[in-house]
């Protein structure tokens, strides 16, 4: 059952966008389209999170543009582990900031649990902000993404 909560007056087409990117960005990191996932963020983006000092061997969890993105997500991507799933119940919304989880309990077991937040301007998304449950986290521990390659 998915539950979108989102102001009601917000303009047509921002409620498009919204839903747009909600829709795809799920659609195309489950299918490893990452050519039309990178289409998704402004070219001068930020993403923030626990997995790109992990998988690009760095100290700053932040990528600074579209190409940075592009090679977290290039890694990323045939790596995903065997317990990263893509079950979610709806997002929240106030027109310029999306927010959605992907819960650790689903009602076929557990994922991988995370929350993404993203702001949103001009139909794309300009700032990406990942936070990680204990079961995302328990599988940077165990280094999973790259035991399950």
């Amino acid at each position: 059952m998915s539950h979108n909560i989102s102001r009601t007056d917000l303009p047509q087409n921002t409620a498009q966008d919204i839903e747009r990117i909600y829709r795809e960005w799920d659609r195309t990191w489950s299918a490893d389209d990452l050519a039309a996932m990178i289409e998704l963020y402004a070219p001068t983006a930020t993403l923030e999170s626990p997995l790109v000092p992990h998988l690009l061997q760095g100290n700053q969890g932040v990528l600074k543009n579209r190409e940075e993105i592009r090679r977290l997500l290039e890694q990323a991507a045939p790596r995903k582990p065997g317990t990263r799933h893509f079950y979610r119940r709806g997002y929240y919304t106030d027109g310029t900031t999306l927010i959605w989880e992907y819960p650790r309990a689903t009602p076929d077991g557990e994922q991988m649990d995370f929350v993404e937040v993203m702001d949103i301007a001009n139909g794309q998304i300009q700032a990406h902000r990942v936070y990680w449950g204990w079961r995302g986290v328990e599988v940077i521990k165990v280094d999973a993404y790259y035991k399950d390659r």
